[in-house]
């Protein structure tokens, strides 16, 4: 237990440095871009998002790459080794002083995330035993979860109260924490010394692979298009102070952990109907949160419900591509977030351009609803085409 503890604290980091950028857009953007945000602050808003969409990028990058690449050596090294670079990563977005600096910083802390995602879900599901994989792998997503319950809005108040770099520097210590906890608890796990990068990177010749990756990285962009922009919304469509935003984001925190429990029972026992389900659900709330944003109350029982939903098709999708990866395991959970981050940075990056040409601050909430019927639909076809392979090697 103490093992997957050290590994959910490194997931709370990651939560928290993922997160926290969302809600201290319009600080990062009036610090790093005076002269556009004298100008214009939507359009500052818009290019500072851009920071959301270079993390998800290097996760996108990092995940396949780093995951095949030491999916022969002992997981526990390889876990220490990635906790450590996220330590760096996230201490260069610190000290660094410009724009670009940052925007670069914001690459190399994305790239070790999905790797530690994706090889933490082996260990955990190994812990965890048989029947239990969905539940071990939402036991490491709890840190991420919970970072949007105390650490994100944790971060915000710190940014908005004494500079958004002190939140850098908070995360910075709760990885050198995580890399100190997984040094003294997590024990020897072998890799797979015959796994080399090319018999991993095999996976992507599945084209189940590939739909289910398109599943988390168009279905996931619908919550990220909508999370991305929470601090304009709360202050510019609510007419609520800046102060409320730590709330909000503690509210649709909460949704997501208790999302990723219930997300995590639910698929041990039917992974179809809550991929289908919960694809669904997400396109209903964010309707409803598109209609009543201008509404504080309405607007935090939404964005709950957009947490709740989006976190149970979390260790729901992993489990998926899990399973249709075949014996490709390293690469297939740290492929999944590599899809969430593509999903990430779409969302992020539409929800921008939404705004940029004038739509407003809930435009990226409709534009999430959208990305979220396209997932559901890929994921329709996903699962009747294995449907009709099955019954087609049943009949021959």
């Amino acid at each position: 237990m103490w093992a997957l503890l050290s590994l959910a604290v490194g997931s709370f980091g990651i939560g928290m440095t993922e997160f926290v950028v969302m809600g201290l857009l319009p600080n990062i953007a009036a610090d790093l871009l005076p002269a556009t945000w004298a100008s214009s602050p939507e359009d500052a808003v818009a290019q500072a998002g851009w920071l959301i969409t270079l993390y998800a990028l290097g996760v996108v990058v990092g995940a396949p790459t780093i995951a095949a690449a030491v999916a022969k050596y002992p997981r526990h090294r390889v876990m220490l080794g990635l906790a450590a670079a996220l330590t760096i990563g996230n201490a260069l977005t610190f000290v660094l002083p410009s724009f670009g600096l940052v925007a670069a910083s914001r690459v190399l802390a994305g790239l070790p995330h999905g790797a530690y995602f994706g090889i933490g879900a082996l260990v955990a599901a190994d812990v965890m035993g048989p029947g239990n994989r969905a539940k071990g792998i939402a036991f490491v997503l709890t840190g991420l979860t919970v970072a949007n319950v105390v650490g994100v809005p944790f971060g915000t108040f710190l940014g908005q109260q004494f500079g958004w770099r002190v939140a850098f520097l908070v995360v910075a210590l709760i990885f050198a924490l995580a890399t100190v906890m997984i040094a003294l608890t997590v024990p020897a796990h072998a890799g797979d010394p015959g796994r080399t990068l090319r018999a991993e990177l095999s996976a992507l010749r599945v084209g189940q692979v590939w739909l289910t990756l398109g599943v988390g990285a168009i279905g996931f962009g619908g919550f990220f298009a909508a999370y991305s922009y929470v601090a304009s919304i709360v202050t510019n469509v609510a007419g609520e102070p800046s102060t409320i935003v730590p709330i909000v984001l503690i509210v649709m925190g909460l949704g997501m952990t208790v999302g990723n429990l219930v997300g995590g029972h639910l698929a041990d026992r039917d992974l179809r109907r809550t991929l289908i389900g919960g694809l669904a659900a997400l396109i209903v709330v964010q309707v409803l949160l598109a209609l009543t944003a201008g509404w504080i109350v309405a607007l935090g029982v939404f964005l709950f419900a957009v947490g709740f939903v989006s976190a149970v098709l979390s260790p729901t999708i992993q489990s998926r591509l899990m399973d249709v990866a075949g014996d490709n395991q390293s690469i297939a959970a740290a492929l999944n977030h590599s899809a969430l981050n593509i999903g990430n940075a779409t969302g992020a990056f539409l929800g921008g351009v939404v705004i940029a040409a004038g739509f407003g601050f809930v435009a990226p909430v409709w534009v999430g609803a959208v990305l979220a019927a396209s997932g559901l639909l890929l994921a329709i076809v996903s699962l009747r085409l294995e449907t009709r392979s099955s019954l087609s090697r049943a009949l021959s």
